[in-house]
C-alpha cells in the first residue's frame, strides 16, 4: 500500500514548511537589523523553498489518488479523509500529520504576515528620512 509513501510525503512538507519558517524569521531579522541589501537573496530563498512546496504538494496529490484507489475511496481525498478511512496505526499517523501541517501552515502565515508589516514600516520610514531630506519621494 501507498500508506508509507503518503506519510513519507508529508514529512517531507513538513520539514518544508519548517525551513520556511526559519526563511521567513531570517528575512525579519535582515530587515530589523536594516541589512535590506541581502533582502533580495534571502527573498530568493523563501522562493525556492515555495516551488518545493508545490513540487511537494503536486507529488503528494499523486501519491494520494493511488492511495484513495487501494483504500476503495472517492478520488482526491483529504487529509482528513484519509484519516478517517486508513487502517489503524495510519488514520493516527495521518492525523498527527494534518494537526502539524495545519500548525505549520499558521505560524507561516503569521511569520509572513509580520514581514509584511516590517517592510511596510521599513519603507515608511524611508519615506520619512526622504521627505525630511527634501528628496522626491
Amino acid at each position: 500500500m501507498r500508506l508509507r509513501e503518503v506519510s513519507d510525503i508529508l514529512w517531507r512538507e513538513r520539514r518544508l514548511l519548517e525551513l520556511l519558517q526559519f526563511k521567513l524569521t531570517e528575512e525579519q531579522l535582515l530587515v530589523g537589523a536594516g541589512r535590506v541589501r541581502w533582502l533580495p537573496s534571502a527573498t530568493r530563498e523563501v522562493e525556492l523553498v515555495m516551488v518545493e512546496l508545490q513540487r511537494a504538494e503536486l507529488t503528494r496529490a499523486v501519491a494520494v489518488e493511488g492511495l484513495a484507489a487501494e483504500l476503495g475511496i472517492d478520488p482526491n481525498p483529504s487529509l482528513s479523509d484519509l484519516v478517517t478511512s486508513a487502517p489503524e496505526p495510519w488514520g493516527a499517523v495521518f492525523d498527527r500529520h494534518q494537526h502539524a501541517l495545519a500548525l505549520g501552515v499558521d505560524e507561516v502565515n503569521r511569520l509572513a504576515a509580520r514581514s509584511h508589516h516590517l517592510l511596510s514600516q521599513r519603507v515608511d520610514g524611508i519615506r520619512t528620512q526622504l521627505a525630511t531630506a527634501g528628496a522626491p519621494t
